[in-house]
């Protein structure tokens, strides 16, 4: 389904110019894009040297607005592809009086050419779409591709958090993640959950809470042996 464009976009992604990163699109081959480095000056951006974290995938910014909000000291970044709705992201923040996020329209394969090797401390990946088709498989945040971006630019001892209501791709992401040089903890004791969540709730997690839906979780770090 087509999702039309919303009314005077381009004036309100205009008015957010200080939220809102749209990258250079002068090359979309992605491996020649990643090759061709523009890395962001964190300080320049946030006016600070906080740690980093990202969530890849914002939607309306629900969560990555909360997470800032409680967390005044660290700098988050939040990738949108879609221009309808990284726009309310952002407009969401300002409401909050949230200053420490930095919203990213681009999709997330690029990337690699923007954030600097060992730098970004935490990812989190909530309620990616699961792309259950094989021929989609080239899709999911957790496939392959992604993921050996991930392990560029987090840093050492860096996390990634995922969330999602779909057991199909949560397995996947489990087997792809160890596949691919990550160990795995899937997050099944309540109480950790509850810390996990820290009262910061996506717009999934909220509707899927109220109606009684699993959803599985699961944190995972770079194996240092492989």
């Amino acid at each position: 389904m087509r999702i039309r464009r919303k009314k005077h976009l381009n004036e309100r992604l205009d008015a957010l110019k200080d939220y809102i990163i749209i990258p250079e699109r002068d090359i979309l081959d992605v491996n020649k894009a990643i090759e061709d480095k523009r890395y962001y000056d964190y300080t320049k951006i946030f006016s600070n040297d906080n740690p980093i974290e990202l969530e890849i995938g914002c939607g309306k910014g629900g969560f990555i607005t909360e997470k800032a909000k409680n967390n005044p000291n660290i700098n988050y970044f939040a990738v949108e592809m879609m221009e309808n709705i990284i726009v309310m992201a952002a407009e969401n923040a300002i409401r909050n009086g949230v200053t420490n996020v930095r919203f990213i329209n681009t999709g997330a394969e690029y990337l690699p050419r923007y954030f600097t090797p060992k730098s970004i401390q935490t990812i989190y990946l909530n309620f990616s779409p699961p792309y259950p088709k094989d021929s989609n498989e080239n899709r999911r945040l957790s496939n392959a591709r992604f993921i050996s971006g991930y392990k560029k630019y987090l840093t050492d001892n860096g996390e990634i958090y995922l969330k999602t209501d779909d057991k199909g791709f949560f397995d996947y992401s489990v087997d792809s993640l160890v596949k691919n040089g990550f160990d795995v903890s899937v997050i099944d004791n309540a109480e950790e959950r509850l810390k996990l969540k820290n009262g910061i709730l996506t717009e999934y997690e909220k509707k899927f809470t109220e109606q009684d839906k699993e959803i599985y979780y699961l944190r995972a770090r770079i194996n240092e042996d492989i």
